[in-house]
């Protein structure tokens, strides 16, 4: 019965998803498909980032993380705020200033080619990495509750979820997914507040109640300011956060592709800052979710699987919280993963098209070329999918910001040396830097775990920077006027 409703479920919402899809996507050109022609209104834009932002993976492991860490997780969404505030105030003026398809188009205007195309491959890289690692979780969840029993491989399962995404985006790329992402962000948090409902109910907590149980409960701390060698320490969570979301919003084509499709920079700041803020409030929702699940285990005597990732998926598959909850909860990581995944499938064929392959002014039919991609590109999301279904060995959310705090230095010192120097690169020794970067990062962590017991949490992300920039100042030469004559 479970599988059934899953399976129904899933169908009769992307029918939904398929027709708002066809009905927003305009004419399918590149201008509609890579900018939405400019005419995106902000508070579509800011309500559809939540869903984007959030994906299956917080829907499943939020609130799973409660067990080993409580709520500590709360430290890094208050960074997440001023990092949003960041991205708006500093990084959108300059996107809009020089009117930018991809972002990355302006690591060529500051240095050269040679930064340009080192960007956008990190970008690339990253993006596929994170987005596969998401969307990983929603076909694991389907194939171990439905359809594993019925005997379909996972990787007909991963190839199927590609290809769902794939058929209602090869169109109308960003011009529909502002108003795909929008209605996947609104079932979304209907879910999750009608789940937390039925939590309530099933333990007999009134709304205050429960508010009071989270409150009170064991796993309620949100601080941690005892033992600096934690991970969870408060100022480590705090700062990642920040420059989490500098990187993983400001500096990724995904995200900003969406707020460059705004009318004018301060529509862009107006869905940016609206956006960041309601990042506070849902993933309180989301860790609450989590105290009330254990509440309810206790409760009833249930056995909870070893993995936080599974916490949640156990209780609706289950039919702990009845059929409802099942429904809702599959409508909710699915809207989530989707709104993820589809996102990150443009805007990967975006920057390839755009930044890599440049089909505006080296091909005579664009179109075409950006259509081939978009196929490429969804058959490689499946390969990085199987391939993180065939390594992985911890949660989910915690390998996506490690994988991060990797892949998106070198970006971070990247675009913080040409904003905030004026030394001229020699371009030839870029790659390299911003290769040596993350390697250098892994050796000293390796290195502190040996020596000191210590290892690095999603602080690496400000370590790589920082050694991308130095590399990269230490291969630079003092500004000179004749540098204005490029």
């Amino acid at each position: 019965m479970s599988a059934f409703y899953i399976i129904l479920t899933t169908v009769l919402y992307f029918l939904l998803l398929f027709a708002v899809s066809r009905k927003a996507g305009g004419t399918g050109d590149n201008d509609t498909f890579f900018r939405g022609g400019r005419r995106s209104p902000w508070w579509a834009v800011a309500f559809g980032m939540i869903g984007a932002s959030l994906s299956g993976v917080s829907f499943v492991s939020v609130p799973g993380m409660v067990r080993d860490a409580d709520m500590t997780y709360m430290q890094m969404c208050v960074g997440f705020f001023f990092g949003y505030l960041v991205v708006a105030f500093v990084l959108l003026p300059l996107y809009y200033k020089l009117n930018l398809t991809s972002i990355y188009a302006y690591l060529d205007v500051r240095f050269g080619k040679a930064a340009y195309r080192t960007g956008a491959s990190f970008f690339l890289l990253s993006k596929m990495l994170g987005a596969a690692a998401r969307l990983y979780l929603v076909c694991l969840i389907l194939q171990n509750y439905v359809f594993g029993s019925l005997g379909v491989p996972f990787e007909v399962t991963a190839s199927g979820t590609v290809f769902l995404i794939w058929l209602y985006t090869f169109r109308g790329g960003i011009k529909s997914l502002v108003w795909t992402d929008a209605l996947q962000t609104l079932c979304l948090v209907t879910a999750l507040v009608l789940i937390l409902y039925q939590l309530c109910r099933l333990n007999d907590f009134t709304v205050v109640e429960a508010v009071r149980h989270v409150v009170e409960s064991p796993y309620g701390r949100w601080i941690e300011w005892d033992d600096w060698t934690s991970r969870q320490h408060f100022v480590k969570q705090f700062l990642s956060g920040i420059f989490i979301v500098i990187v993983m919003t400001g500096l990724d084509q995904d995200m900003m592709q969406k707020n460059l499709t705004c009318k004018n920079l301060h529509d862009a700041q107006k869905d940016m800052c609206s956006y960041g803020f309601s990042f506070i409030p849902l993933n309180m929702l989301f860790l609450g979710v989590g105290v009330l699940l254990l509440a309810l285990a206790s409760r009833e005597g249930i056995d909870l699987p070893v993995k936080g990732d599974d916490i949640l998926p156990l209780f609706c598959a289950e039919g702990h919280l009845g059929n409802g909850v099942l429904v809702l909860f599959t409508i909710g990581i699915i809207a989530a993963a989707f709104s993820s995944a589809d996102s990150a499938l443009t805007a990967l064929t975006t920057s390839f098209c755009v930044d890599i392959l440049d089909v505006e002014r080296r091909f005579t039919r664009p179109e075409a070329v950006r259509k081939k991609v978009h196929g490429v590109i969804a058959l490689l999301f499946v390969g990085f999918i199987l391939c993180f279904e065939a390594v992985n060995d911890s949660s989910v959310i915690d390998a996506i910001y490690v994988v991060a705090s990797y892949t998106y230095g070198p970006l971070l010192g990247l675009f913080a040396f040409g904003m905030f120097t004026r030394r001229k690169l020699w371009l030839a020794a870029v790659p390299w830097i911003c290769v040596a970067a993350p390697m250098g990062c892994y050796l000293l962590d390796a290195w502190t775990v040996s020596a000191y017991g210590y290892r690095f949490g999603y602080e690496l992300l400000m370590l790589n920077g920082l050694f991308t920039f130095v590399g990269l100042y230490a291969f630079s030469k003092a500004y000179s006027p004749d540098m204005d004559k490029r």
